[in-house]
């Protein structure tokens, strides 16, 4: 192992997955785009086709677990790292909602967060990996969308603002949520076996990445519905200067892949949804006069379960 590999992959890691983050990261989420509607139908379905929106009654409360999995390697020519998370569960409460000018205001919190340990794992381990999932206990903020899912603003808690929580894991959650329980609805009425596309602008650490939602509506009962989703992301060629820390990470190619299925309650603020994917991103870090090549390989997996509808 030379010592310019290990510097770039240990900057690459300590920037990319690092439990700590500076102030200004924090503050970068995902944006949706202030001109023109982020919908686009690509199929309107079958006949009959209706209107789908969200009918939220003031002081609704859904809770709901979220299981989030993640595993990330980095490599560069003679080195690798390889960062496993077995698995987080979030008990969350979202509500109670409340209308305001046509919109849908509600809080939305992570009540406890617990690491799922594997039987047989060392005591240590696992009581390090509790510690380190008790970090996102009482993180949460307020969201305020309109009917069709479109969020309009939103607001972090002080929790959430900690700079002890890994900020790649939370924003990976935020958008995950975005994307399987806020699902955004199309302006005009649909059928069975319609498609839909909604596309993000998302900053991650200065990164420019464009996200695209599609999704298939399968099933429609009542105020539930089925849907596929399929999420592609993307980034150009880009350049990302770090001048606290020394460093520069240039993409190459940035993408990522998931799939998943969301039954979506039209009346409730939680889904349940399943969703798994990777990503691969080729990244150049220079660092202290030298240049290393990195690849990033990251897997994971979401599942997310209304636990109000089960009481």
């Amino acid at each position: 192992m030379t010592k310019q590999a290990w510097r770039a992959l240990i900057a690459v890691c300590a920037l990319l997955a690092a439990s700590a983050c500076s102030k200004d990261a924090k503050t970068e989420t995902a944006a949706m785009a202030d001109e023109g509607d982020p919908i686009m139908v690509l199929d309107a379905g079958t006949e009959p086709r209706s209107a789908l929106r969200y009918k939220i009654t003031d002081g609704t409360i859904t809770r709901s677990d979220m299981d989030f999995r993640l595993a990330t390697l980095a490599q560069t020519a003679d080195t690798a790292s390889l960062s496993v998370i077995p698995g987080v569960r979030l008990h969350i409460v979202s509500g109670p909602s409340m209308g305001a000018d046509g919109n849908i205001e509600f809080e939305v919190n992570i009540e406890k967060a617990e690491a799922m340990v594997p039987q047989g794992m060392d005591p240590k381990i696992a009581e390090d990996l509790r510690k380190s999932a008790s970090i996102l206990d009482d993180i949460g903020g307020t969201v305020v969308m309109n009917d069709r899912g479109l969020i309009g603003a939103t607001k972090f808690n002080e929790q959430a603002k900690n700079p002890e929580i890994p900020v790649r894991l939370l924003i990976a959650i935020i958008n995950a949520r975005t994307t399987l329980s806020r699902v955004a609805l199309p302006a005009e009425p649909v059928g069975l076996g319609a498609r839909w596309q909604s596309t993000k602008d998302l900053m991650l650490y200065g990164f420019s990445i464009q996200q695209v939602d599609t999704y298939t509506l399968v099933e429609k009962v009542g105020n539930e519905i089925k849907l596929n989703v399929a999420v592609t992301q993307n980034a150009l060629p880009q350049t990302v200067e770090f001048p606290e820390e020394g460093v520069s990470l240039s993409v190459q190619s940035m993408a990522a892949n998931a799939n998943g299925e969301i039954i979506l309650n039209l009346n409730a603020l939680e889904s349940d949804a399943f969703a798994s994917g990777e990503s691969q991103d080729k990244l150049i870090v220079e660092a202290g006069g030298s240049s290393e090549s990195i690849d990033i390989t990251e897997t994971f997996e979401v599942r997310m379960t209304n636990t109000t509808r089960l009481q």
